[in-house]
């Protein structure tokens, strides 16, 4: 069931609310991006239900190799609060939120959730990496 949430970065910049529904799970990929930052996140759905409630003038974008992912992160503290895009493989138009972000998540609820690792580093979504402690 979902319930409405509020995120924002270390600065506080960045401010967003959304609904999630924690019993689908959360997600930590090993791919370049995500196990450099540590980003751990959940899918937004519908998409179209993440409502940014500051300027996107805040806001950077990194792409890497590609216009489908886009890796939002704050220009003021490089916090990434929440990341976006389009991929038609994965089943199209998505946001995630970082779970680090959520303001009105506690530890204890945090250390509940079910986590799903995917093998990014070896383009291999599917499947989870032979290692995921470190992730």
């Amino acid at each position: 069931m979902s319930k409405l949430y509020h995120g924002s970065c270390i600065c506080g910049a960045i401010k967003y609310e959304t609904p999630i529904d924690f019993s689908k799970g959360t997600g930590k990929c090993n791919c370049t991006i995500c196990g450099k930052l540590r980003y751990w996140g959940i899918k937004v759905t519908p998409p179209s239900a993440f409502k940014l409630l500051t300027s996107w003038d805040d806001i950077s974008d990194y792409n890497m190799n590609t216009d489908k992912v886009h890796n939002y992160f704050c220009k003021k503290c490089g916090t990434h609060a929440f990341h976006g895009g389009d991929v038609p493989e994965v089943g199209g138009e998505f946001v995630t939120v970082n779970i680090a972000c959520l303001d009105d998540v506690d530890d204890e609820e945090k250390a509940a959730f079910t986590v799903r690792y995917a093998d990014g580093k070896a383009n291999n979504w599917w499947n989870e990496p032979k290692v995921t402690k470190h992730l």
